[in-house]
């Protein structure tokens, strides 16, 4: 493992969302999951691993605060070295993460509602990105998938093997994704919806997927607390 790190590498832990799908008025990044808040597990993976050196928290505006006291100094997250408030959209948010990152090593993008993030996910996404340049973790689909015409009928049905579900995290070469998303932010596109998506279109770069996990899930609906629950006890 220390023969992989040639690069310094820096996890981009976004926890800015609102969380309106979850019905409730405390953000879903801190609602509670086994005890702890859902935003707490991802940034142990992060501080734990060999692999990451330094962790930036972007959270919503005039947030940082409780953020910095109820997180990262309660839990002893000592590897985050800033937290900063992000933008109305995500990839606003990231933008105002990677201007405070120099040009050197990786990027891990990575949502804070997604708390199962773990170390073995993390070396494998860290391989390959050393040889592709930017990678997404992303798991096969296991149920048939339909494309929808305008009128709500199924237009095509997509062969099932080659479909993949996105996750995160989404690593890259900071100076790629830095220079991806300041081309972006020069243009009127704002239906992106994940960082492989700018880097694929701004830079015309070809993004690697690598294996998730089945339990990386993001934690949106009160559904998803209940698995989670399940997926944190047994850890």
């Amino acid at each position: 493992m220390g023969e992989l790190r040639k690069k310094p590498c820096t996890a981009v832990v976004l926890a800015a969302g609102q969380g309106r799908r979850m019905g409730t008025k405390i953000q879903k990044q801190y609602l509670l999951l086994a005890g702890k808040p859902v935003l707490y597990y991802s940034l142990d993976t992060f501080q734990k691993s060999e692999l990451i050196d330094e962790i930036c928290i972007v959270t919503g505006a005039g947030d940082e605060e409780y953020c910095r006291q109820e997180i990262v100094e309660r839990y002893g997250f000592t590897k985050v070295n800033q937290i900063i408030a992000g933008g109305a959209e995500r990839y606003l948010s990231v933008w105002n993460a990677l201007q405070t990152l120099d040009g050197n090593g990786y990027v891990f993008i990575h949502d804070g509602a997604r708390p199962f993030v773990d170390e073995a996910m993390i070396a494998r996404v860290y391989e390959e990105v050393c040889a592709f340049h930017a990678c997404v973790v992303g798991i096969p689909v296991k149920d048939t998938i339909k494309i929808a015409d305008e009128d709500g009928f199924v237009k095509e049905t997509p062969d099932r093997s080659r479909v993949w579900m996105v996750q995160t995290p989404q690593v890259f070469e900071t100076a790629i994704v830095k220079q991806a998303y300041s081309k972006l932010m020069e243009t009127e596109k704002t239906n992106v919806t994940d960082d492989a998506m700018v880097v694929e279109q701004m830079m015309q770069i070809p993004v690697k997927f690598v294996e998730g996990s089945y339990e990386n899930i993001k934690i949106t609906t009160p559904e998803d607390l209940k698995i989670g629950e399940i997926f944190a006890k047994d850890r």
